[in-house]
């Protein structure tokens, strides 16, 4: 045990006697006596009783156990803010800290200034037993522009995502995959630095784009685990120390809106391979799949179509072009596809007339392999669509959540 954490223990056993035994009135004349019982008096409670207090003991024993009662029970009843003062108000969070911690309620305390950059993933509310293991969402998030249109509804859609996240799925870190990032051929990278910069990673915009800022966390420690689990499966990957790419930090602006609905958790990017081979992306995915368990979630970001060659002729005309419309639904067959069957629906895809215009090169594409290799069983299902020109916008989920949305 550490000396911070003995010094605690001590703290709260001197605590709980203070509430059980308080001290008597102090005789003038026994000042003296008394400060040097003071002295040499352990956190052990006196055994030497005045047979008229055991009326006050019972008081008090009482009274601690009707606040311990209150404040549980409000635990269940309260909203987080009620449930601090309460337990603010007995001083139970010193007394029994893990119990609050686990619930959750810390999530709220790292906002945009003041994001807790020195805090485990293992002090983040661990899953239950009785709990589904969480979710893998597919987020189509368009490009930097998209932060500033809020009545578009993509970001909109995006926020819904983000809330649904924050406050049903509650993860205690996010592995992220984004199209964004190549490694090599027959090696992937993973993001192990704790303090991550902004990667700017796009030409042309005005220059205020340039000057944006995303707050956000790493974990070395959980760096670790995605390495451990690529090692396991046979996958080479080596950890380097990188920022966030605009494929993450910008669809997260939208999805987890800094000032609104913060993510407060710790991101870990991980790379794709530098190919085009949908099978080795799969695999990719499974990889990880077993993180589920541990309540961390999985976050693969792309697009369901892509194709910025002709985006430029179609800006002003929403009109979804004949290969998004055709291509979208596909994608949505092969996504929905029983899990046995869906990652060679998935390669299938590729091999379709209309691919290579919905996706010229497949960067965009393949983080939904990614995403359906971590779902293992679990079903997908396509939470929103919208088609429009050269891209289309289709959010996925795989599994399942409590009062989860219907698929489109």
């Amino acid at each position: 045990m550490t000396d911070f954490n003995h010094a605690e223990l001590e703290f709260q056993k001197y605590y709980i006697y203070l509430i059980l035994e308080p001290p008597p009135a102090q005789n003038p004349r026994s000042s003296r006596r008394s400060a040097s019982r003071t002295r040499s008096m352990s956190f052990k409670p006196n055994r030497q009783r005045n047979p008229r207090r055991p009326s006050k003991t019972a008081i008090s024993l009482l009274t601690l156990a009707a606040a311990i009662l209150l404040a549980f029970l409000s635990r269940f009843t309260k909203s987080d803010s009620e449930t601090n003062s309460t337990t603010n108000l007995f001083g139970l969070r010193r007394l029994v800290p893990g119990f609050w911690t686990s619930s959750g309620s810390l999530r709220q305390l790292g906002l945009v200034a003041g994001f807790d950059r020195t805090r485990s993933i293992q002090q983040s509310p661990a899953v239950e037993d009785s709990r589904m293991k969480t979710p893998v969402y597919f987020l189509s998030i368009g490009g930097p522009s998209m932060m500033y249109e809020v009545e578009h509804p993509a970001y909109k859609e995006l926020s819904k995502i983000g809330w649904e996240i924050t406050s049903k799925v509650k993860p205690r870190a996010v592995v992220v995959f984004s199209a964004h990032w190549q490694a090599g051929v027959d090696t992937v990278q993973v993001n192990t630095a704790e303090n991550t910069d902004l990667i700017y990673d796009f030409y042309g915009f005005p220059s205020h784009y340039y000057e944006e800022k995303y707050p956000n966390v790493g974990s070395k420690e959980l760096a670790t685990k995605v390495l451990d689990a690529f090692k396991q499966a046979g996958i080479k990957a080596e950890g380097v120390k990188r920022g966030l790419d605009h494929g993450v930090w910008a669809g997260f602006k939208c999805a987890f809106e800094p000032e609104s609905n913060p993510l407060n958790v710790p991101i870990v990017q991980v790379s794709l391979f530098n190919t085009e081979d949908p099978m080795q992306h799969y695999r990719l995915g499974e990889a990880v799949q077993q993180l589920r368990d541990e309540n961390i979630l999985i976050i693969v970001a792309g697009m369901a179509v892509h194709n910025l060659g002709d985006f430029r002729f179609t800006r002003r005309n929403p009109q979804p072009l004949p290969y998004t419309v055709s291509f979208d639904e596909a994608l949505k067959d092969a996504v929905t596809t029983p899990p046995a069957e869906r990652a060679r629906a998935l390669a299938d895809l590729l091999k379709r007339r209309d691919a290579r215009q919905a996706h010229p090169t497949l960067d965009h594409l393949l983080p939904i392999h990614v995403g359906a290799g971590a779902a293992g069983e679990d079903l997908g299902k396509r939470l929103w669509t919208l088609k429009e020109g050269s891209m289309s916008w289709a959010q996925y989920r795989f599994g399942e959540i409590d009062n989860s949305s219907s698929a489109l």
